[in-house]
């Protein structure tokens, strides 16, 4: 972690139990998603020592509407003041607080192919606050090898581990026939949280699991529609 983020981060170091309520009452989805482009681009505004912001600035820099930032921010208590804009420091450790940066999650990856290892290295956790400690995988030849600085252990050694090492969420990059069974392994053992890179919806009723199902070629054929209507549209 750099000397940026340990600095925004250790002034949120004490999580606003008022705001962590608040973000559990009704808040849509389309909501949530939204609050972590608002901490990239607050980030950034503050890189760029930006000290006050308006909604009509922010709209414009995220081609959201003014109103639907007002709207947004108005779920969580408002954060503004009008004829003043927002903090940009003070919004940016709120919203810290509402995604939880603050808290430093534990994290562990399942699978150390080369999405495993890609992510393994990529420094996006640390930006967030989610502390990578290990990853593991079946295959004797990857067993005890180490990513960046995250030792590579077996399958065999999960529940072990997970006793040792309380851990809230565990990244899967295993193929898809392995999701299942890993899922439910890690739910047993405490994980509480699976960021799923598997291609398998994954369901977990019966554990207290929050899941979160990433397809990548969603994106990608979201992307490709565009281009079909825009090829369309010059027809």
């Amino acid at each position: 972690m750099n000397d940026f983020d340990q600095t925004y981060l250790d002034t949120a170091a004490q999580p606003d139990d008022d705001a962590a309520a608040t973000a559990r009452q009704g808040v849509s989805p389309a909501v949530i998603k939204r609050l972590p482009r608002y901490y990239r681009y607050l980030r950034e505004l503050i890189r760029q020592d930006k000290l006050r912001i308006s909604s009509s600035e922010l709209s414009r820099m995220m081609r959201v509407t003014a109103s639907q930032i007002r709207q947004d921010f108005n779920c969580f208590g408002g954060f503004g003041q009008q004829g003043y804009g927002y903090n940009v420091k003070y919004l940016y450790v709120k919203i810290s607080e509402i995604l939880g940066v603050n808290r430093r999650f534990r994290a562990v990856i399942v699978g150390a192919g080369n999405l495993g290892r890609a992510l393994g290295r990529n420094s996006m956790f640390a930006k967030r606050g989610v502390v990578p400690t290990a990853m593991f995988d079946v295959d004797p030849a990857l067993i005890g090898q180490t990513v960046g600085e995250l030792p590579v252990l077996s399958m065999d050694a999960l529940e072990d581990y997970l006793a040792a090492n309380p851990t809230d969420i565990a990244v899967l990059t295993l193929p898809k026939e392995c999701a299942a069974e890993a899922a439910l392994r890690l739910a047993k053992s405490g994980v509480h949280g699976l960021w799923n890179f598997t291609g398998r919806e994954l369901e977990l009723d019966e554990y207290d699991v929050r899941i979160e199902n990433v397809h990548l070629g969603d994106s990608l054929m979201t992307l490709c529609y565009e281009l079909n209507l825009m090829q369309n549209e010059e027809k």
